[in-house]
């Protein structure tokens, strides 16, 4: 990994080595996702997503000032259910050394935009929402630094509010989600749930692996959860 990414991890591991020399980390095992072997050329691999996710998500956690623990919780789960007991804590120590440092988030993002592809990116879009509402709570703070983030990323605002709305809900939500609108006729929303059906689908990352798409079946669990919700408030068949 190069570019911006590269030189974050770079400091990261170099740190992590020195702690290791003087005993502070004792695991050093191999298989790290961030080493993961490429799948095809110009293919976003699982390591560079697992570099990118842990990144962007240390920008999120400190955009209020201060990382709950309820934040880090939500992410040591989540790299246990991806890459298993071992390598959770792993990620945890890189993300651990990740937040002491200062990050340009325009360039890391500009970076996975250019070598990262759109499906990919809307996954990470919805695991730092997930983030931002692991205490219950909506931190404006943060879901401007996600915003920001987005942008960056090159991810249309349509898209942008269709995530944000499986997470914070209104009475609109699953219209959002759906990329339509409450004036939609029918025909009309059947036709935003195939196409958002579609845009959600877990193989469209089948490319980073089988742990990923599991990741990725909750935000197409979502949409078809809204879809529902919808026919059951119109009645429809």
């Amino acid at each position: 990994m190069g570019g911006p990414i590269g030189g974050v991890m770079g400091l990261v591991f170099g740190s992590m080595f020195d702690g290791m020399q003087s005993g502070t980390y004792v695991y050093k095992g191999e298989g790290h996702p961030y080493s993961a072997p490429a799948t095809g050329t110009n293919r976003t691999r699982p390591g560079d997503f697992a570099a990118s996710l842990v990144v962007l998500s240390a920008t999120v956690m400190k955009a209020d000032g201060k990382v709950l623990k309820s934040e880090l919780e939500y992410v040591k789960k989540f790299f246990h259910q991806q890459f298993g007991e071992k390598l959770a804590v792993e990620n945890m120590l890189v993300m651990r050394e990740v937040l002491k440092q200062d990050i340009n988030v325009q360039k890391v993002a500009q970076q996975i935009r250019q070598y990262m592809d759109h499906s990919s990116r809307l996954q990470l879009l919805h695991f730092l929402f997930g983030i931002s509402s692991s205490d219950g709570h909506v931190h404006s703070k943060e879901v401007d630094e996600i915003r920001r983030i987005s942008n960056f990323l090159g991810i249309r605002t349509a898209d942008f509010d269709s995530i944000k709305a499986m997470f914070y809900k209104d009475v609109y939500s699953s219209y959002k989600i759906l990329e339509t609108t409450p004036d939609a006729n029918h025909d009309e929303v059947k036709k935003a749930y195939r196409k958002m059906a579609s845009k959600y689908h877990p193989d469209k990352v089948s490319h980073l692996g089988e742990e990923f798409q599991k990741a990725a079946k909750e935000k197409f669990q979502k949409v078809s959860a809204a879809y529902e919700q919808i026919k059951k408030d119109r009645g429809m068949n």
